[in-house]
């Protein structure tokens, strides 16, 4: 009997959040691997806020995601059938698997990733995977990160906001300061994560604190949100700071077009520089940052928190917590 696989597809670009009519479920039977091709059933998906820009209609670093077609995303699964030398059944495999209960894995852009069977998945989604790597590249090579510098990071309950802050505490920062969304979160980051200050940004003057907790400036402002956030750091940039733009989550849901922010000329008086990055570019590079990451954890230096929502038909619902705020780390769905 043939396998049925369930495919989340997007049925309509989305205006604002994703609804109940913006993805649907389709069943139909499971894909059948070709000569070098190899059947991965599907176990885990990684839910990122780069899925959401996907589903416009709009170009990017890789196309829209067509209506009819399956929602693009990375994802962890098992090998059940193989006809390729690259893939053994039982392997644990990671790639572009997108929102369905089985993908295929090949060689080219099809090609998938061995991963250890003794860590458990989420956390190589997490910390192993883009969001570690994100965190990684983005701070220390886009960022250039020195010794006592003082950093802000936006989102900084979120998986990747999470990690950069850890890692800056790791790496010398003087005073690492995150951003987030409720006390809660804000004793998160500080008593289990080590960053120095917190602020809530919905619960005060973040300008004013800034000021405060920055009394020299921003010399490292790593920005996930975008916005009037983004705006804000950019005017209280220290001089020869550096802004590294990571996402902008606060205007992924936005129909019309983004304001741009209007402290950009602090840039030239601070001498300045914004940069912005796609962590494809580091591919090459990830075992040097897995290794790192995979000692600082050894280490109890790093540490790392996945939110798990069950079901395939949940995602949408999980692409959501993103940008309501109701995670805090690393949202995976498991299949």
């Amino acid at each position: 009997m043939t396998e049925q696989n369930r495919r989340m597809v997007l049925a309509e670009r989305p205006s604002g959040m994703c609804t109940e009519t913006t993805v649907v479920l389709e069943t139909e039977d499971a894909p059948t691997p070709g000569e070098g091709q190899a059947l991965v059933r599907v176990k885990y998906l990684s839910v990122d806020p780069t899925i959401r820009t996907w589903m416009n209609d709009v170009p990017g670093y890789l196309p829209p995601i067509g209506i009819g077609e399956v929602v693009r995303s990375a994802g962890i699964g098992e090998v059940v059938e193989s006809n390729s030398a690259r893939y053994t059944v039982g392997d644990l495999v990671f790639g572009t698997t997108g929102w369905q209960d089985y993908a295929l894995a090949g060689e080219g852009a099809q090609a998938m990733t061995p991963v250890p069977k003794e860590i458990p998945a989420p956390v190589v989604l997490n910390v192993f995977g883009v969001t570690g790597m994100t965190a990684y590249f983005g701070l220390l090579e886009v960022g250039a990160l020195k010794e006592g510098d003082t950093v802000v990071v936006s989102g900084a309950a979120g998986a990747t906001g999470s990690t950069v802050g850890q890692i800056a505490r790791i790496k010398g920062a003087g005073s690492v300061i995150g951003l987030a969304g409720s006390e809660e979160k804000c004793r998160f980051i500080t008593e289990e994560l080590g960053f120095d200050h917190a602020i809530n940004y919905k619960d005060g003057n973040v300008r004013a604190r800034l000021r405060e907790l920055c009394p020299k400036g921003i010399d490292l402002y790593f920005d996930n949100v975008g916005g009037e956030i983004l705006d804000t750091c950019l005017g209280q940039l220290a001089l020869h700071g550096r802004i590294v733009l990571c996402g902008a989550i606060s205007t992924y849901n936005d129909d019309g077009h983004a304001v741009g922010p209007s402290n950009y000329l602090n840039l030239i008086v601070r001498r300045g520089r914004m940069e912005g990055f796609i962590i494809l570019d580091y591919v090459a590079r990830f075992p040097e940052a897995q290794a790192a990451i995979g000692a600082w954890l050894l280490e109890g230096r790093l540490h790392h928190v996945e939110h798990v929502v069950p079901g395939l038909e949940h995602a949408p619902e999980a692409l959501n917590l993103l940008f309501t705020g109701g995670n805090t780390g690393k949202v995976v769905v498991e299949v």
